[in-house]
């Protein structure tokens, strides 16, 4: 038997790298982290060759001490965590002491640093073994440099992607980090190009413009939503901005960006039925909570973490994005195209600019301060905004103005008021009660007052309204409207029972009958009271009161199809997709012919539904063709520029 023996130092640094340094991404991540900690309000990143022949750090944080920087390279040395009970309460990205020891020993490190302006040090260390360290000049912060990674542990090169990937990689961890660090201004060079800039102030939705770009920044909606112990904070898009993975929603807990299963799929809950079938939304969710209900150390790269009351929290974003979502009118523009290069301004706008006003009187790390650098930047949003070129009619252009004006004057009087940054008891509270009184005319119904005119090709219903007129597909209207009744209808079904005249019995084979079996009690929670009649039978006497004349036998197959399908399912889960599927077997289809009567009735339904704006899998009901979309692609409104070119 061989003799037990301790592995020297630089061996269990390179084992340790295994975990911590997978590839040029994951140097780039710790060492950002760490300028993070180290409070730096920039923090600039440069790479070479996606990371493998350089990768470059630095920072203007507080540096790190002459006599303790060789101590920094050395494992399970850090300045962040000082005894267990610490572990309990992690307020910072890094904590265990590991990265700078690990990536030295697998590359060449070059470290410069400085606590003030002015006299500095610089250390090199390669493959684990300090080469030098001298006095140096410089200006306050930390420069880390990174070459040849990997020079001494060949094997990890064969396991690298293509340079693409590689940097690919490296861009989503940066982009990551600074949307959960909007306060810090980032960049991000690859030989020489700037890949990420952003500003640093302090502003989410400029960051995710920086990364996202302007035109997908401006179709998320802001959340906010608290409780005794999470606060929710964020953008999520509109229905219509998706992605056909996941990967566009960002979970950040207490600045640091996590990967949690349960979380995401709240995210996703929380849009309902709004979605397409295999698209997913984009969202910048920030979660504060106490470090003592988190426990951040059960991975090595620390990106998956326990969360108490997890379930509470996934409730909290669900509602807390249904809510917002709720408010919207989210009928897609059948004519966008026709409206490139200019700008519609409308009431919608406007809210929307007010309650960009309101965010600049957010809770900030609990000291909540109005000031009047905060005014002034809204003030020259304003103006900047006012240069954009608009359509309106001149009754709103009146409206618009004197609406500007008041809101112009309201923020001066708060101004004055609160000129010596005095706390509000809740600002947040006082902030919509001022906006409340600016109103921009009457306000605009969510869904519009549809009027019936023909049938089109017997799928389509054309409807007019006020702002134009709109394209109804039939099956999908009504396929919302008999969803909606049903997932109600599914709860209620306990007392409302109809006795059969002839009972039903249902075959199955072995498999699927023992299934049912063992689900005999969830079905009872829908309605269908299912009672064993020999071997793989089922006998059914009675039936919810909901369930349509003459089809009873078809819905109460679909509910129990509906089980075997997905197996082990949650009552609310099984009732939701019962009625998904249920509402699209029994609805209208396309080529159906439906009378004047008929079609003006589901018309009146749609209005009354709570989501009328997609079928339950997430399709749009209806189209809108506003009069001046028509009126500009029939030429009755023609570009300003092109009519002066006509004059000359």
């Amino acid at each position: 038997m061989t003799k037990i023996k301790e592995l020297p130092a630089i061996l269990a640094d390179q084992i340790a790298a295994g975990e911590v340094v997978e590839r040029p991404a994951s140097v780039v991540k710790e060492l950002v982290e760490n300028a993070i900690d180290a409070q730096s309000t920039q923090i600039d990143i440069y790479v070479a060759d996606s990371g493998l022949s350089l990768i470059k750090v630095i920072d203007n944080g507080q540096g790190i001490a002459a006599d303790e920087l060789e101590l920094a390279f050395r494992r399970h040395s850090t300045s962040k965590l000082h005894d267990k009970n610490g572990l309990f309460k992690i307020r910072t990205l890094g904590f265990r002491g590991e990265a700078l020891p690990s990536i030295a020993s697998v590359a060449d490190v070059t470290l410069k640093t400085a606590m003030t302006d002015g006299q500095g040090m610089e250390i090199e260390i390669r493959g684990g073994q300090q080469l030098d360290k001298k006095i140096i000049a410089r200006p306050q912060g930390t420069e880390v440099m990174v070459r040849s990674l990997f020079y001494n542990t060949p094997a990890r090169l064969k396991y690298l992607k293509s340079p693409q990937t590689e940097l690919a990689v490296i861009s989503d961890i940066v982009d990551r980090l600074a949307l959960g660090h909007p306060e810090i201004a980032l960049s991000l060079h690859n030989n020489k190009r700037v890949l990420l800039q952003t500003a640093g102030n302090n502003n989410l939705q400029q960051t995710i413009s920086a990364i996202y770009g302007v035109k997908n920044a401006q179709q998320m909606l802001p959340v906010h939503a608290n409780d005794l112990d999470f606060a929710v904070e964020g953008f999520v898009s509109l229905p219509k901005l998706t992605r056909a993975t996941k990967n566009y929603i960002t979970l950040l807990l207490n600045g640091r960006y996590i990967r949690n299963y349960q979380l995401t799929n709240a995210v996703i809950k929380g849009y309902g039925s709004k979605l397409m079938v295999g698209r997913y939304p984009m969202a910048i969710i920030a979660l504060k909570l106490d470090p003592v209900l988190v426990d951040v150390n059960v991975h090595p790269t620390k990106q998956e973490v326990r969360i108490s009351k997890e379930k509470q929290l996934c409730e909290l974003i669900q509602t807390t994005i249904y809510q917002r979502l709720a408010t919207e009118n989210l009928i897609p523009d059948a004519l966008a195209d026709f409206k490139a290069g200019s700008t519609s301004l409308n009431f919608a706008d406007l809210d929307a600019k007010l309650n960009e006003t309101s965010q600049q009187y957010r809770y900030q790390d609990q000291a909540p301060v109005v000031t009047k650098q905060s005014l002034k930047s809204q003030q020259s949003a304003e103006k900047k905004a006012a240069k954009t070129p608009i359509i309106a009619t001149e009754a709103d252009k009146t409206i618009i103005i004197e609406k500007r004006q008041d809101l112009t004057d309201k923020l001066k009087n708060w101004d004055q008021k609160y000129q010596n940054s005095q706390v509000l008891e809740d600002p947040q509270a006082t902030v919509n009660s001022k906006l409340k009184t600016i109103t921009t005319g009457p306000a605009k119904k969510r869904f519009p007052d549809l009027r019936y005119l023909v049938q089109i090709h017997d799928t389509y219903l054309l409807a007019e309204a006020e702002d134009g007129f709109y394209l109804v597909d039939q099956h999908a209207a009504q396929e919302r409207c008999k969803y909606e009744y049903f997932r109600v209808a599914m709860g209620k079904v306990a007392k409302d029972q109809q006795a059969l005249l002839v009972p039903l019995v249902l075959d199955y084979s072995t498999s699927d009958a023992l299934i049912i079996q063992k689900n005999i009690a969830k079905l009872a929670e829908v309605g269908v009271q299912l009672e064993e009649f020999g071997q793989n039978s089922f006998i059914i006497h009675q039936h919810p009161t909901w369930f349509e004349d003459g089809k009873e036998e078809t819905m109460i197959r679909e509910m129990i199809d509906c089980l075997l399908r997905d197996g082990k399912i949650s009552i609310a889960a099984f009732r939701e997709q019962t009625a998904i599927n249920m509402s699209c077997r029994l609805s209208i289809k396309a080529h159906h012919h439906l009378d004047d009567r008929q079609a003006q009735a589901l018309l009146s339904q749609l209005a009354e539904c709570e989501n009328p704006f997609n079928c339950p899998h997430g399709r749009p009901v209806l189209v809108h063709f506003s009069q001046t979309a028509v009126e500009k692609m029939f030429k009755r409104i023609q570009d300003p520029h092109q009519s002066q070119r006509n004059q000359l």
